[in-house]
């Protein structure tokens, strides 16, 4: 296998495995075809089909409040189909070309190529990646689409450094989930190492211009302030969260520690034996090879940002009023694990210690658990 085919069978792989375990779902929590189908009828609200679509009720018409890109990658195939598009179709394409960013991401950083796979395969079962793609459902793909385009952001920032390309992913991944609008900022420190850094910037900022216009305008349109006050709004009114205040807050903190790195899984005498908790499981027991990025030591520069984008994405999801609900692991945690397989990455630059292997195996070994869980006993059909 050439180098250059590498991340292409990667992907290729990768989508036909993810396929076969989503056989042929086409979830009914679609809402980005709602809000796909009704961009291009011209409007930004949503014909509510009922309460399985989370949709906020403002002024007499529903709302996605999710980030909207993921809508916008669903135009051209609603416009063929309709409603009638399948989202998780998307969510497969968006997971495997993550895959396939990884793949050459870990080409451009040096990594021996058994170590490449190492990764790679922990990144696949892992994380809740390919859990995610294979149901596509709204939560999911937004996960999935945000990851996505972080991959290929890392990419271009581990290779020719254009300043617009990256404004242009990071935007994306921004627009996917709200969280990653904290990593802008860390992209403009990381494209500093640009050999030509002003002219890197200056078109990174450029490149921002539209997708910050669009998002005033789309804020406008909905809720009649350039703010985005949905996620507030649902707060108010739903039954987990309260009528004032924000739905992130201080006293979430002790929860989402305990969700993010404490949670097991129910152990029972009776078939299936490990039964997940149906708010998730902590990366304890799921991810624990995510500690090898302790172990990234250089480029020093590249270490600090990749830890400071780590943390700053995570902040929302550690402060947020629920840890995701229905899930299997965390699956927040996909919005900083980018940030953790570049470091991951870095470290594995001089090979792949026993103990990290075992560590993968073991991450890999709970993330396959969790898919056939779903599949066999949450989501058979759906």
């Amino acid at each position: 296998m050439t180098p250059r085919r590498e991340p292409w069978l990667v992907a290729v792989a990768a989508f036909l495995l993810f396929a076969v375990t989503a056989h042929g779902r086409h979830t009914p929590y679609d809402n980005y075809v709602l809000l796909a189908d009704a961009l291009r009828h011209g409007r930004v609200w949503i014909d509510w089909p009922g309460p399985w679509i989370d949709a906020l009720r403002y002024n007499g018409a529903y709302y996605v409040i999710e980030a909207p890109f993921p809508a916008i990658l669903l135009l051209p195939a609603v416009a063929v189909f309709g409603t009638a598009a399948n989202q998780t179709t998307l969510s497969l394409v968006l997971a495997a070309a993550a895959l396939g960013a990884a793949a050459a991401l870990l080409q451009r950083l040096d990594v021996p190529r058994g170590a490449r796979w190492w990764l790679l395969a922990f990144l696949t079962a892992g994380t809740d990646l390919w859990w995610c793609a294979m149901l596509g459902d709204v939560w999911m793909i937004a996960h999935v689409c945000a990851l996505c385009f972080t991959m290929f952001a890392l990419l271009e920032l581990a290779g020719r450094r254009r300043g617009w390309l990256v404004g242009v992913l990071g935007a994306c991944a921004a627009l996917s989930r709200f969280s990653m609008i904290l990593a802008l900022p860390l992209y403009a420190v990381a494209l500093a190492r640009s050999q030509h850094r002003r002219h890197a910037w200056l078109g990174f900022c450029a490149a921002l211009v539209p997708f910050v216009a669009c998002w005033l305008w789309y804020n406008q349109a909905r809720w009649g302030t350039y703010a985005d006050i949905g996620y507030t709004t649902w707060f108010h009114e739903d039954q987990a969260g309260s009528p004032y205040g924000s739905p992130f807050a201080l006293r979430y903190l002790r929860y989402e520690l305990w969700s993010f790195f404490v949670q097991a899984p129910a152990l029972t005498a009776r078939f299936p034996f490990v039964i997940p908790s149906f708010s998730g499981v902590a990366l304890t027991w799921t991810s624990p090879a995510l500690i090898y990025a302790c172990w990234a030591r250089r480029p020093r520069g590249d270490v600090l940002w990749l830890w400071t984008a780590t943390v700053v994405v995570a902040g929302p999801s550690l402060l947020y009023y629920v840890n995701g609900f229905a899930q299997y692991g965390m699956r927040h945690a996909l919005d900083f694990e980018p940030y953790l397989f570049a470091l991951m990455a870095l470290a594995a630059r001089g090979g792949l210690p026993l103990w990290v292997r075992a560590s993968i195996v073991w991450s890999c070994a709970a993330g396959l658990y969790g898919v056939w869980y779903w599949n066999a006993f949450v989501r058979s059909t759906t």
